[in-house]
């Protein structure tokens, strides 16, 4: 039985060389597994909880490797795909020289998008604790049928939805198309997590009102390297709590957010009776695990172990 049960793409990032570039000047490119679902899987097994992804690869070299690389984090892969339809995703990701990041994503259609409702393991969903999917199998169909059937799986066994709707334009016909698959993740989840840019791109005004729905627990902002702000409802008002960011040097940024994720779950998992009340020390240790992600390459083999993270927080 897992803690944590991820449903989204897994794919891999071909990581720039160099930082300060775009992906078309990079000199070359290293291979890494990536996927923020996959992402967010394997950090919280490497900070001491059980985890299991649920997605679809290819039938491919890449696809398999990718499972091998879950299974040996002892991330449960039993409920993962291989398709002979299509290839195993890939993204090619550089650090520019304004510290965003710069995608070019191989996917037409690449496997992940061609999961079926069928295909989804929801024996794997059941006597989970915490379910974490993300807004990129929701673009397409099949893949968003699939994602809203293991979604409303995992609500209707009582756990705790978890939704991360990364802002990916190029992936989306429009930006309006963009806004709205997005939103629609609302409507299931109870903790969120968004950016301060995906904060402005689906409200236009920042207004935090705008994204709280009738389930909403917990949502939370992320600010880069300023740190992160929780607003929740508990004694009926909006209120909300912020911890300040680590200094670190950043090396790349990919997966810095899944990072983040994953210590916000293991933070709710360890205090799930008062996880409301303890959301400080919850953000400070989020916080660590996220800082410390962006000192490698690669988002899974950037991921810190807990003893890292223990040894790199200060929550006093």
């Amino acid at each position: 039985m897992s803690d944590v049960v991820c449903f989204g793409e897994l794919l891999i990032d071909f990581v720039a060389l160099e930082s300060g570039v775009s992906v078309g000047e990079a000199s070359g490119f290293e291979k890494a597994p990536g996927g923020a679902p996959a992402n967010v899987a394997v950090a919280v097994a490497r900070l001491g909880q059980q985890s299991a992804f649920l997605g679809q690869v290819g039938n491919d070299p890449f696809g398999h490797f990718l499972a091998d690389v879950l299974g040996a984090e002892g991330v449960d892969v039993s409920g993962l795909r291989f398709s002979d339809e299509a290839r195993t995703m890939l993204a090619f990701v550089s650090l520019e020289a304004n510290g965003e990041r710069s995608f070019n994503f191989y996917r037409h259609p690449s496997a992940d998008m061609l999961i079926k409702p069928e295909d989804v393991a929801t024996d794997v969903i059941d006597n989970a604790k915490i379910f974490h999917f993300g807004s990129i199998t929701l673009i397409n169909e099949p893949s968003r049928s699939a994602t809203l059937k293991a979604t409303q799986h995992a609500k209707d066994q009582g756990l705790i939805i978890s939704y991360d709707p990364n802002l990916r334009r190029a992936l989306w016909e429009n930006d309006e198309s963009a806004k709205a698959g997005m939103l629609s993740g609302f409507d299931y989840a109870h903790i969120i997590k968004i950016s301060d840019e995906e904060l402005e791109f689906l409200t236009g005004d920042n207004d935090i009102q705008k994204l709280w729905h009738k389930d909403t627990k917990v949502l939370i902002i992320t600010h880069g390297s300023a740190g992160a702000t929780a607003y929740h409802k508990q004694t009926g008002k909006l209120e909300s709590v912020s911890y300040k960011g680590y200094e670190v040097v950043p090396v790349d940024t990919t997966g810095a957010g899944d990072s983040f994720v994953a210590g916000l779950l293991v933070g709710i998992l360890e205090n799930p009776e008062d996880y409301i009340a303890k959301l400080e020390q919850i953000l400070c240790f989020a916080n660590g695990v996220g800082a410390l992600a962006t000192t490698n390459r690669g988002a899974i083999p950037a991921l810190p172990s807990r003893t890292q993270v223990d040894a790199f927080i200060d929550c006093n």
